[in-house]
């Protein structure tokens, strides 16, 4: 066992794990932050992407003793300080940018990295910068209507589709 110490959602936490312990599995299991999910297992869905020191990773592909100092954010991190959603989040309320659900806190996480690098994108930016993130519910319409709002952009004149 390895201890592990980092900073989540803005808070230091530490905790004992295997060397194969996967960041998700430490995030859910180990932090009861269970607001990524895991989809797949393989890198494939994006349902559990965090961001480690800025930067959009999908936490079923790294050991939590690989980001052990690192900062590290979470969907629970994403609400604004006094606890309402953040613009993105109330984006993708906004647009019913989701259905079910699940991959709703890995689209908002991978969504909110995409915006930091292209703040003003255009919508083919939009469903280019989530190509690893999958939704079987939604057709991404939605997600790009919240996306292209999050990022100021006027969405009325998005055609349904």
């Amino acid at each position: 066992m390895t201890k592990v110490s980092m900073t989540v959602n803005g808070k230091a936490v530490s905790g004992e794990v295997e060397g194969r312990t996967l960041l998700s599995t430490f995030l859910r299991d180990g932090l009861g932050l269970t607001g990524t999910h895991v989809g797949c297992d393989t890198s494939q869905c994006g349902a559990c992407v965090v961001h480690v020191d800025g930067r959009a990773v999908k936490s079923c592909t790294i050991f939590a003793a690989d980001v052990a100092g690192a900062t590290v954010k979470t969907i629970e991190g994403m609400a604004n300080p006094d606890g309402s959603l953040s613009t993105l989040q109330q984006a993708f309320q906004d647009n019913h940018g989701l259905q079910c659900g699940f991959c709703t806190p890995g689209m908002v996480m991978a969504s909110a990295a995409f915006l930091a690098e292209n703040p003003t994108p255009t919508e083919a930016e939009v469903r280019h910068g989530l190509e690893g993130n999958i939704c079987r519910c939604t057709g991404y319409h939605n997600i790009v209507k919240a996306v292209l709002q999050a990022s100021g952009q006027d969405v009325s004149k998005i055609a349904a589709e």
